[in-house]
């Protein structure tokens, strides 16, 4: 198979995605059924176009303007990464402001820790 014919081109490639963390199950449910299980999850804290919420507490009014959210971070190189985003961004929707963010980006080299393998080979 020539690199033109191979998902992505033959390139590597990350599909990172900040969603709701109620939503992370169904993601990695939606990935594993698409062929990929393997991801890194980070808990992470962020503001985009979800409105800022007023709480109380011991009396003092504060605002929390930082969302709490988890990161997800899926290295591709035989699975199409627009079927990646595809799966995270149906099972993540709510419809509600908040749902997130999925970008795609370019891995420029890839070493597999335990083996030495390279590129490709690595993912």
């Amino acid at each position: 198979m020539s690199d033109a014919d191979a998902p992505n081109d033959g390139e590597i490639k990350m599909v990172m995605a900040v969603i709701r963390p109620d939503k992370l199950s169904d993601v990695k449910t939606a990935l594993a059924e698409i062929g990929a299980p393997s991801l890194t999850v980070t808990n992470v804290s962020g503001r985009g176009s979800q409105p800022a919420k007023k709480s109380q507490w011991r009396g003092e009014e504060y605002t929390v303007d930082l969302h709490q959210k988890v990161k997800i971070e899926c290295v591709v190189a035989d699975i199409p990464a627009d079927d990646v985003v595809d799966a995270i961004a149906d099972a993540a929707q709510t419809g509600e402001k908040g749902d997130g963010k999925v970008f795609t980006l370019p891995v420029e080299s890839a070493v597999q820790v335990r083996t030495g393998k390279t590129g490709r080979d690595a993912v």
